[in-house]
């Protein structure tokens, strides 16, 4: 009879109202503001209210518009080198000021998230032939130096290789143990994007293997060979490239290189293709995995309902 039908759903309502307290009191969710008891206004009335916020009043529409897609114009400190790239890629496809888009994108992540490398050998072990780390120096995205020592290798110095390496033994009197320096060096490259020349080299002399996709290394990017108009499969060295694209010469005369201006000069390279290279890298990596389909109707309320009500939670509380 209509009249059980009543009841029955006025009991079935009541257990939901139950429910939607004990929910709010145990912090699952969140109560919601108190509700007009009117009945609601047959027809397109019923799609619109007047609210009050601020002091003036404001028309609202029953209907929830559809968020924009909105493309932030930085990205968290703490993203990965992935979204990076990905959020790059989009915004890289908007268009108009493209370029100056990724460059104000990266504005707060450069500062913690890219640095460039370079490390010095001396030669140690039969005949100077092993190469060992003796000085290494890092720089930020600015080319601001944030590590410069001069380490200890440890096995005995055979050769300085002073002509290349700038290496003296005057230099290893201040030079701190290899283990200490590599502990430091690694806090600082870790979750970085790591900028360098012939990387590999330095990543052997400290021992460490660095993820790919967090290494941009300039002796293997194609665009930059292009630019300096060199055969792209040649083995282009960082003077080189420094003379063509850069116009400043390094690595000049006897007293070897500077582990400073190395890092410093790969970091002005890296900058100087960085739009172009990061968003080819953005078209290399693997495709996002689909995000999971939601069901739009399930929804509080819903949830709420005797099957998805889960059984302990409700013996305990009701």
């Amino acid at each position: 009879s209509p009249q059980g039908r009543s009841k029955k759903k006025s009991r079935k309502h009541q257990r939901f109202l139950e429910r939607r307290a004990l929910l709010e009191q145990k912090g699952l969710l969140s109560p919601r503001e108190h509700r007009s008891t009117q009945t609601p206004v047959a027809g397109p009335e019923a799609h619109t209210a007047l609210t009050k916020a601020n002091g003036t009043m404001t028309q609202r529409s029953g209907k929830v518009p559809k968020p924009k897609r909105v493309i932030s114009a930085s990205l968290s400190p703490s993203a990965s080198p992935d979204s990076i790239a990905r959020h790059h890629s989009v915004l890289l496809s908007q268009g108009n000021d493209s370029s100056k888009k990724v460059r104000m994108s990266s504005l707060v992540l450069r500062p913690g998230k890219y640095v460039a490398i370079d490390c010095e050998m001396v030669g140690t072990g039969p005949q100077g032939r092993l190469s060992e780390l003796a000085r290494c120096s890092v720089v930020n995205y600015e080319g601001d130096v944030i590590y410069d020592k001069y380490i200890q290798p440890e096995l005995p110095i055979v050769d300085f290789r002073t002509r290349w390496s700038g290496i003296t033994k005057q230099h290893m009197k201040r030079a701190i143990p290899f283990k200490a320096a590599q502990a430091e060096i690694l806090k600082i490259l870790k979750d970085k994007i790591v900028v360098g020349h012939a990387i590999h080299n330095d990543f052997q002399a400290l021992k460490y293997f660095h993820p790919k996709d967090r290494t941009r290394d300039t002796s293997h990017i194609p665009v930059l060979k292009q630019r300096a108009g060199l055969p792209v499969r040649a083995n282009v060295s960082l003077k080189n490239l420094a003379w063509h694209l850069l116009h400043k010469r390094i690595q000049v005369g006897h007293k070897g290189h500077s582990s400073v201006e190395d890092a410093q000069t790969a970091m002005e390279l890296y900058r100087l293709v960085e739009v172009q290279w990061e968003k080819e890298l953005a078209h290399s990596l693997p495709p996002r995995p689909p995000s999971p389909v939601t069901d739009p109707t399930a929804d509080s309320s819903q949830y709420l309902d005797d099957q998805y009500w889960p059984t302990d939670l409700m013996a305990s509380g009701l």
